[in-house]
């Protein structure tokens, strides 16, 4: 199913560190986050965002959630879509003491060697990341890959389009990854485990009613089948 968000949601964040920085004027309040994705514990309040579960989207003007479910509204691919760029999402345990991205970036570099494809590695606004062009079933593709560590979790984003070669043409789509929020739920999970995803009560009921789940989107990238 296709979830368009046209509504205002949070503005981008301004500020490049992915720390927490106290402002200089007296008047300026307690101490705010940088940008997210953030832990649910930590997410900005009085923004709208779409509950899928262990993933929160905030609602960007001209972005499009793409979903595709299972029929018991199980979500097994998000995609964010705006105009012919595309923001695939996924997340995934982590253990307490350290991030797995730089593990994970490694092993998606040769998977993608294997493959055929030959990936280099760039400093992007999150930290290392990985570039590629691969053969998919629309053609040759060019992908970033990025990942971001959190606290018990990873959050992958794979772009595709024009933001895959140019980080300025994510546009929204980079505005949705810095307002993402993840709740990890307390219960132990393997590491690299993908944390559940769901479609909203109302929406798989509907999905239900009418007999069907998802809708076509980009093409996975090559290494979609976990982290």
């Amino acid at each position: 199913m296709i979830f368009s968000r046209k509504r205002a949601g949070a503005g981008r964040h301004s500020r490049d560190e992915r720390t927490t920085e106290v402002l200089d004027s007296p008047d300026a309040g307690p101490a705010a986050a940088a940008r997210g994705p953030y832990d649910i514990a930590d997410a900005p309040d009085g923004v709208q965002r779409l509950d899928l579960g262990s993933l929160h989207i905030p609602a960007v003007p001209g972005v499009e959630v793409r979903v595709q479910a299972d029929p018991q509204g199980v979500v097994q691919q998000v995609v964010l879509v705006h105009g012919d760029n595309a923001l695939q999402l996924g997340v995934f345990a982590a253990p307490k003491t350290e991030g797995i991205w730089d593990e994970v970036r490694e092993e998606i570099r040769r998977s993608l060697f294997n493959e055929g494809a030959a990936a280099q590695e760039a400093t992007g606004e999150y930290g290392p990341e990985l570039h590629a062009r691969v053969r998919t079933e629309d053609g040759v593709t060019d992908l970033r890959f990025v990942g971001i560590d959190g606290p018990r979790w990873m959050v992958r984003g794979v772009y595709q389009g024009a933001a895959a070669t140019d980080p300025v043409a994510a546009g929204p789509l980079a505005e949705c990854l810095d307002g993402l929020v993840v709740d990890r739920g307390q219960e132990a999970k393997p590491v690299r485990e993908p944390l559940p995803l769901r479609l909203p009560r109302e929406v798989a009921e509907q999905a239900g009613q009418s007999g069907g789940g998802s809708t076509p989107g980009p093409s996975p990238a090559p290494d979609q089948r976990g982290a």
